[in-house]
């Protein structure tokens, strides 16, 4: 086999059976695959990153599909391989949409709708407090959060006061805040790979949190998207510069429309539960992988 690509995709959920679909679809195409290889435990040396003594920066392709485990060293590395190689998603895309401030202000550059914001220095309590009294209610979000970890809900000066005493232990050199929007507490969680519509689902809060991430108690259901719902992600998807992306999106009460909350860089495959509820697009997904691997690897 002329072409030879890194792997390193997660185990959990289903993620071992999905990686085997993906390494024989590969095979299939002629392409070799390495799976597991998981740059914690990588060396860089001498202009190469060596994993178990194979040098990763000589492969085609390296597809890192891991956000569960990933450290700030693999993502240093993860860099450092993107300025030589390709890599899904490139460094570039994966880093924006893993800071919620960055993502949300180039997609509003892009004249994608997300919920207002705000990025406030650490001791500009003043303009916080302006702004809870505009906004009534507003959603405080670490910008490098994933699963909904972190995210706080102000929704009052009060709650405020008691809040800016913690994150400034936490040493923290900035806040990133959005205007709390009135939806019906359920989002729909778009999947794009290359540009083309793979799936959608939706998610709904518990009724003990506002939160629909599955990591915080939201549960997934069957749910279909519109025309519009599925352009909005393509949209937000490619101004982002990804090749997968899980888009999720609500819809505003008040000014009626659709509005992109985030753009996931690393979207889970339905899970074996999930699949049996009826979401069936893990196939189309893997196929329409294998087929950018394909692209991106032709000599």
């Amino acid at each position: 086999m002329s072409r030879k690509i890194g792997m390193w995709l997660y185990q959990n959920g289903g993620g071992d059976k999905i990686q085997k679909k993906i390494i024989k679809k590969l095979k299939e195409r002629e392409i070799e695959t390495v799976a597991d290889i998981n740059l914690r435990q990588a060396v860089a040396k001498n202009g190469h990153i060596l994993h178990n003594d194979m040098k990763v920066d000589k492969l085609d392709l390296f597809f890192s599909y891991n956000a569960g485990e990933q450290t700030q060293y693999q993502m240093f590395l993860y860099q450092a391989l993107n300025r030589v190689m390709p890599m899904i998603n490139s460094y570039e895309s994966f880093a924006l949409t893993e800071d919620k401030f960055q993502t949300s202000f180039l997609l509003r550059q892009h004249g994608v709708s997300t919920p207002s914001f705000k990025l406030c220095h650490r001791d500009d309590g003043h303009e916080l407090k302006k702004i809870i009294k505009k906004w009534e209610k507003m959603v405080y979000k670490p910008t490098d959060g994933w699963g909904g970890v972190g995210l706080t809900k102000i929704e009052s000066e009060a709650t405020l006061d008691t809040l800016l005493p913690f994150l400034n232990h936490m040493d923290l050199r900035f806040f990133y805040v959005e205007k709390f929007l009135k939806y019906d507490n359920t989002d729909f969680r778009v999947d794009i790979v290359d540009g083309e519509f793979v799936g959608c689902y939706g998610r709904k809060a518990s009724g003990t949190d506002w939160r629909t991430n599955v990591t915080s108690g939201g549960s997934v259901f069957m749910r279909e998207a519109n025309d519009e719902i599925i352009d909005l992600a393509k949209k937000a998807s490619k101004v982002c510069g990804t090749d997968i992306a899980g888009v999720d999106i609500i819809y505003d009460l008040e000014k009626e429309e659709y509005v992109v909350l985030e753009v996931n860089g690393i979207p889970a495959f339905a899970t074996p539960e999930q699949e049996k509820m009826g979401l069936d697009f893990n196939d189309k997904k893997i196929d329409l992988i294998v087929d950018l691997i394909d692209k991106k690897t032709k000599k």
